[in-house]
């Protein structure tokens, strides 16, 4: 406005405002969209869906932009989904135990061999970071979820028994393998803790997915499999080569093996 009054005082013409000039007014305007909403068969539908359906219908051809400023005035935008917190964490803002077989972690990630999609399993130490157990499958079933955790109870109990890894607590996601019935029973029956993530919180269980960032820089990436069992017995040796050579600077600098031992010998 006090760019016109200038302009007037001047003598100019004020420009006028590109694109073509519509004939409808906002009110008319509001009345096309409440009747495209009135008859879609579907609710919860944006403005630019509206104004496609204005302009296929032939009732109104204007500015998306028009169209989305119209509806926000008037509130009938479609209803958009607002972030919800996780709520509180319980933890003091570290997953890292003190001991080892204090708690452990399970999760899993996919590769491609020339069979097809493959899902591996892994479990790891929270405190030593060690493989504790690695496994690869056609299809990542609750089953297959079961190998890799006996994988590591073996691994460290030397047996597999009723109660055998008592005092561990496992910390997994809300996958559909680890939240089954059957999972869980096994569990229960091995007496080891169920641990769950908080949804929406990945860094609960960030140890093993740092691990499994490692498993993908180092192997999977690296490597084509032939074979699903080919993969398999890739995982197995990758799991020795890592606990016995990879270093960690969290561990000062030393590896997963090497940490476990020194606590095996402030035991003795």
């Amino acid at each position: 406005m006090q760019r016109h009054k200038v302009l007037a005082l001047h003598g100019a013409t004020p420009k006028k405002k590109r694109g073509p000039k519509t004939c409808l007014a906002d009110a008319q305007v509001l009345e096309e969209i409440k009747i495209v909403l009135r008859n879609s068969p579907f609710v919860g539908e944006g403005y630019r869906k509206v104004d496609a359906r204005l302009r296929a219908e032939m009732r109104v051809f204007s500015a998306p932009r028009r169209i989305l400023r119209i509806m926000r005035e008037n509130n009938l935008l479609a209803p958009m989904r607002c972030r919800s917190s996780p709520g509180p964490r319980v933890h003091d803002g570290t997953i890292v135990t003190e001991r080892p077989d204090e708690m452990w972690a399970i999760d899993g990630t996919s590769c491609m061999t020339d069979q097809g999609n493959a899902t591996v399993f892994v479990v790891i130490d929270h405190c030593t970071g060690e493989c504790l157990g690695a496994h690869a499958a056609r299809r990542g079933t609750r089953m297959e979820a079961i190998d890799t955790l006996r994988q590591a109870i073996r691994a460290t109990r030397g047996k597999f028994d009723r109660d055998v890894a008592a005092g561990v607590a496992l910390r997994h996601d809300h996958g559909s393998q680890f939240i089954s019935h059957a999972f869980q029973d096994e569990l229960r029956f091995v007496g080891i803790r169920s641990s769950p993530s908080f949804v929406r919180s990945p860094e609960g269980n960030g140890c093993v997915a740092r691990f499994i960032r490692t498993l993908k820089e180092q192997l999977l990436w690296l490597t084509r499999f032939a074979t699903v069992d080919e993969l398999d017995v890739a995982l197995r040796d990758f799991a020795h080569r890592y606990n016995n050579h990879w270093i960690i600077g969290r561990l000062g600098y030393k590896t997963p093996a090497q940490h476990r031992r020194s606590f095996l010998v402030e035991a003795a």
